[in-house]
Order: C-alpha cells, then structure tokens, then sequence
C-alpha cells in the first residue's frame, strides 16, 4: 500500500519532510505516526492509515513533496511470518522527538514504563551512559599529535536551510512581492495602563499587557474594519471580516510561529489573557493543531520582552492586510500642554499596512483611537459595557 501525503490543512500543495518515526521493519498500528513534515506554518506528523508493516520510505529527509506524492509503502500485516516480526516501539511523539534531536537510535533502547514503553528518563538515562562510555574511551585511546603550522582555519559554518526557516521565507518573499508595505511609526504613553496592571499583580488577578493591547485592536477594528480585511483582487473587492481572529507571533526554537486568538471581539480581558498564555505555550512546545494557527485576520509582534524599544517594519501575514509590532515602553521626560516637565513610560509601535487597501491617514487616526484607549484604561473599559 503507497502512503500519500495528504491535505493536512488551509489548502496546502506541498510540505518538506523533517523526518522519519519508524524505520523500515516496523510494525504499525492505525494512526501511529509515521514522519514528520513541515509546512509553512506548523510541524504535523504523518498517521498510518492501517496496521501494517514499513516497507520502505520512497522520500528523504529534507526532501519537499507535494500534496498526493508516495512518501512511503506499507506492507499488510497478514502478509508477513510472524517468525520475522521486529521489536515493537511504544513511545510518546515528545519522547521520539527527544530522542531524534539528539541522534539517538531509539529502537536500541528498551523502555521502563508498562509494556516497555519508552519514557524520556529512559533517553536521559541512556544519553548519560553513552557518554561516560565515550570519555572512558576518548581517555584511553587520546593520542597527541602535532598540529601543522600551515593548516588552514576553518573559516565557513552551515545551518541547515529547510523545516520552519525554509517556510517561513517562502511566506516572507510572498508577502514583500504581493503586498506594498508601509509603515506607520507612533508612541504611545502606557503609563496608567502599566500601574492598572501593576495593582491588579498586588490582588492577585494579574492580567498581561498585552490581553489588554488584543482588546484595544478589537475595539480599534471595529471603527476602522479595513484593516480587518482581505483583498479579493480577481472579483475586484475588498472583504472586510466581522471576526477578529487575531494572530501572535511566537519565537520559538525551530523559529516564529503563530498561533490565533479567536473570536477577540466577544471576549473579556481575562478570557484573553488566559487563552493566550495557553496558545503561547502550545506554541513553545510544538503542540499547536492547524485549526490554533489558521484563520487569522490580524497580527500583532510583542518584541518588547526582547528589548526592541526603536522600531520596526514588520512584514504583513498575507492575505491579512495589517500588522501591529509592540516595542519596549521605557521612562522618558515628557512636556506637558502647560509646559511641565513629567516622567512618562513611552511604548514605540510600529504598523505595517497594505497601501492597497488602506492610506497612511486612515493608519494614523487607527494607531490614535489605540492610544486613546491604552492610555487612559478607563475609556477601554467603557467600551466594554
């Protein structure tokens, strides 16, 4: 039986194959994993679709496929003498993943957990005892050789252009020769916002900034909904979207992902603050689905834990239309209408926007509705009764 790389969501036409999680032997079960595969937006792996045994893969690790290609044959079960059956792996996803990042051949492992089961104490164990094994060896066989003066520095060092990265410029080029970016600079003063945060840290209900950015872009985009939007440009029509899916780029290992924050529109501060913690760290641990990272109409870049406090000009997430980046706020003096002098804590934003669909005036009175209602969080709340 030929395994297909099949549609694994929004309409996918190819994906690259990160790596195998069996090897040619195996026996396999309905819906084990069977590889690995990347698309531009997620890590997704590859189920069987019966109980069978690996015959050969017909694909290479690194290797990008398109929708409906053979990746691999499966032999039926029936088929093969019992007499010729190999070990079993019985291990989590997590657990195999652990074990391929750090060139570890599972199947040489055997698992403490019930029924063999392989855990990721049994990898740690096993990592430790290689190791030791080698340091005894490297000790005893060490033989010291002169160096040549005259051999060449290495000078070049490689990374491995595919997975993640590799999707993550394919979307880049897409969007920088689709869309016309421009950019809109503003400060904004988050003074009040950061002690309203900071009193609610004291009775134990702490709420992120950044729940309370979300909320203030869905107010924002329900005043100016062409930048909730999607440009239709074969029927000649800009689609403006009621839901506010709102996606937040996440910088992760393997590199940005982002997971969506749906339905902000009707939701409260809280209910924002707590979902998003929840995707941000599915994120982080690679377990986000396709439906967490598709179906955005928004996105926003929070690069203010990092320390970018200036500016950016962030690419847009095609087909969305607009892209808000959030900087580090740091104390600054600031002049005041009857010429005094305070100490403000000052936000940079950076907007990027299809010159297409929106102009520079329309960014400017959207970025100042934002700031209206981050800086004084009362007026945020009233919008919300």
């Amino acid at each position: 039986m030929e395994v297909k790389l099949h549609d694994i969501g929004e309409g996918m036409t190819e994906a690259e194959v990160n790596c195998f999680l069996v090897k040619p032997g195996d026996i396999v079960k309905a819906d084990d994993p069977l590889l690995e595969v990347q698309t531009d937006k997620m890590t997704a792996e590859i189920p069987s679709p019966r109980a069978g045994i690996i015959r050969e893969f017909t694909v290479k690790p690194g290797e990008t496929v398109s929708v409906g290609s053979t990746l691999l044959l499966l032999d039926d079960l029936a088929a093969e003498k019992k007499t010729n059956q190999p070990k079993r792996i019985i291990a989590s996803p997590f657990t195999r993943k652990i074990a391929r990042e750090n060139g570890i051949d599972i199947h040489k492992i055997d698992g403490s957990g019930p029924a063999g089961r392989i855990t990721d104490e049994d990898i740690y164990q096993y990592m430790t005892a290689a190791s030791l094994k080698k340091n005894e060896q490297t000790t005893k066989d060490t033989v010291y050789i002169p160096v040549s003066v005259h051999q060449p520095p290495q000078t070049k060092d490689t990374i491995p252009f595919r997975g993640r990265r590799k999707q993550i410029a394919k979307k880049m080029v897409q969007s920088i020769y689709t869309i016309p970016h421009c950019t809109h600079f503003e400060e904004i003063d988050v003074t009040h916002l950061l002690q309203f945060c900071s009193e609610l840290k004291k009775v134990n209900q702490p709420i992120s900034i950044t729940a309370f950015f979300l909320k203030a872009l869905s107010i924002s985009l329900k005043e100016f909904p062409i930048f909730n939007a999607v440009l239709d440009e074969e029927n000649e029509v800009i689609q403006l979207q009621k839901e506010h899916h709102i996606g937040i780029a996440v910088d992760t290992e393997e590199g940005l992902i982002v997971p969506v924050l749906r339905h902000i529109e009707e939701k409260s501060i809280r209910v924002i603050h707590t979902e998003m913690k929840q995707l941000t760290n599915k994120a982080l641990n690679n377990q986000l689905s396709i439906t967490d990272i598709s179906g955005g109409t928004f996105t926003i870049s929070n690069v203010g834990p990092l320390g970018g406090s200036i500016g950016a000009t962030p690419i847009i997430q095609y087909p969305e239309v607009a892209l808000v980046s959030f900087h580090k706020h740091k104390k600054m003096p600031v002049v005041t209408d009857d010429d005094q002098i305070i100490i403000r804590s000052i936000m940079n934003l950076s907007m990027s926007f299809d010159h297409r669909v929106a102009d520079g005036a329309t960014a400017v009175r959207f970025t100042n509705r934002f700031a209206m209602l981050i800086q004084d969080p009362k007026l945020l709340l009233l919008e919300m009764v």
